[in-house]
């Protein structure tokens, strides 16, 4: 399986020049493109009347290529000119077309639009026609097709500025933008087709997040495998009343796969978390030396789920820095270096993981978020400015790793919308590290199947339901990784 790329619209356009340059015209290109925006729609949908909306530039030029195909296959189609085609690629395709465009502005009435106005290089929100259309469909996105992104919608931060059409299925080339995988970008080009036309290969540091990105590299056991050989993991207890959100990360690890599984509780709370524990191991601290010393010999710890944001939690995290073990700082363990962040950045190493929502975010790495111009470029001067993983939470969790490599989770799942699951995301990752994963790809599979295992649920999901569903995940990872 390869990664799914993600490019912007520059490395794309790029890509279409190194192509025509090769040898390949850009009215062929224009001529595939086209076809696989018609053959998505025939896959889908059964003929109908269609009204094609063309633009300008090359991507109304597209939209004249799905025009005639159409029609070739007995379809009824109009095509809307919001003006005459300007570029000769797109000037070719119309002449191909050969129809008589119908009044821009005339009401709408078919039973499905082609959005072939803009693509995804539009520097300026909608006006004019094209911005009433954009209203006039809004409404009903299961009627509308969208080549390349909808139209008012900006290629690199899918945050539209103005008006912007929205489709319930869109048809792009070559590889997704970010676009298509930030909000709310994604939700405003519903399903998202990629079709190859064509292109050369293209490099990138930025890839949607799924199987295809790390599944190679995950740490499965071997007929040989034994419980020491498949991780020892820690995770730091809160005080005695605020002892479950490290039991939920302890849970997750286990279900995940780590070996050794141990809560490192303060004294006063080991008789509530040995109440619930049964195959995590439980030891006790007082002080950070104890802390120290007890996590001496692990391959990852977790602090932060419920640590309290106190003094303590700010020395355990230096004890535990000083171990050598790989450190998921999650919660409490981020939003107390909000005063000093730079104490915090200089004990991390590039394979410990921070776990931020938004507001912890905001809390290590002030106006980066505000500064943008996307989750991406925030997540990715985060992980540089810490020299560590950073996974930035969210319905479009960004992985960053400081090297400049970023990852998009792309199917987060709303029923994680409640309390604990972030405890449980922060247990898989530091059990997949402790594994023996590279830290950045045990992020990008733990975000991934951490929304997985919420689909499985569904609605009334809580976090204690999400260690349990894991192995239904895993199970088909496992049957799949030689597919």
């Amino acid at each position: 399986m390869t990664a799914r790329k993600i490019l912007t619209v520059a490395e794309i356009a790029a890509a279409d020049r190194a192509a025509i340059a090769a040898g390949t015209p850009g009215r062929d290109l224009m001529e595939r493109a086209g076809a696989a925006v018609a053959d998505a729609i025939i896959e889908r949908f059964t003929p109908r009347p269609v009204c094609v909306l063309c633009g300008p530039g090359n991507n109304g030029g597209d939209g004249y290529v799905v025009a005639r195909l159409l029609a070739e296959r007995g379809w009824p189609v109009e095509v809307r000119a919001l003006a005459a085609p300007a570029s000769p690629d797109a000037r070719a395709a119309a002449l191909a077309w050969g129809g008589e465009p119908a009044p821009f502005e005339a009401p709408l009435q078919a039973r499905l639009y082609v959005d072939a106005l803009f693509g995804a290089g539009l520097s300026k929100p909608l006006s004019g026609e094209a911005a009433a259309v954009a209203a006039e469909l809004a409404g009903q996105p299961e009627r509308v097709v969208a080549i390349d992104v909808p139209s008012g919608l900006p290629g690199d931060t899918g945050a539209p500025e103005g008006p912007v059409v929205v489709a319930g299925l869109t048809v792009t080339f070559h590889a997704k933008k970010p676009a298509h995988v930030l909000y709310p970008g994604h939700d405003l080009c519903g399903e998202v087709v990629v079709a190859d036309i064509g292109l050369g290969p293209t490099a990138s540091l930025m890839t949607e997040n799924g199987p295809e990105a790390w599944l190679a590299h995950f740490p499965w056991p071997t007929s040989g495998s034994h419980k020491h050989a498949r991780g020892r993991l820690v995770v730091v207890s809160g005080e005695a009343w605020s002892t479950g959100a490290a039991r939920l990360s302890a849970r997750a690890g286990l279900r995940m796969g780590a070996g050794l599984v141990t809560i490192l509780s303060p004294s006063e709370a080991l008789a509530v978390n040995a109440a619930h524990l049964e195959a995590v191991m439980l030891k006790g601290f007082d002080t950070e030396a104890e802390l120290e010393q007890a996590a001496a010999d692990v391959d990852a710890a977790i602090i932060g789920p419920a640590a309290g944001v106190t003094e303590n939690t700010l020395v355990n995290v230096m004890a535990l820095a000083r171990t050598g073990a790989a450190l998921v700082i999650d919660a409490d363990a981020i939003t107390v270096f909000r005063d000093d962040p730079e104490e915090l950045f200089s004990v991390l190493d590039v394979d410990d993981v921070l776990t931020p929502h938004p507001g912890e975010f905001e809390r290590l790495f002030p106006g980066l978020l505000k500064e943008g111009p996307t989750r991406i470029d925030a997540a990715r001067r985060a992980a540089q400015k810490a020299d560590a993983i950073v996974l930035l939470k969210g319905a479009d969790t960004v992985i960053a790793a400081p090297d400049g490599r970023i990852c998009v989770n792309s199917n987060g799942s709303p029923w994680l919308a409640t309390a604990g699951t972030g405890d449980v995301l922060a247990g898989f990752i530091g059990s997949l590290i402790a594994q023996g994963m590279e830290s950045f790809e045990a992020a990008c599979a733990a975000a991934w199947i951490h929304a997985a295992a919420a689909d499985l649920h569904g609605p009334g999901l809580i976090a204690e339901d999400l260690p349990g569903l894991a192995p239904a995940v895993l199970r088909r990872l496992y049957e799949s990784r030689l597919a």
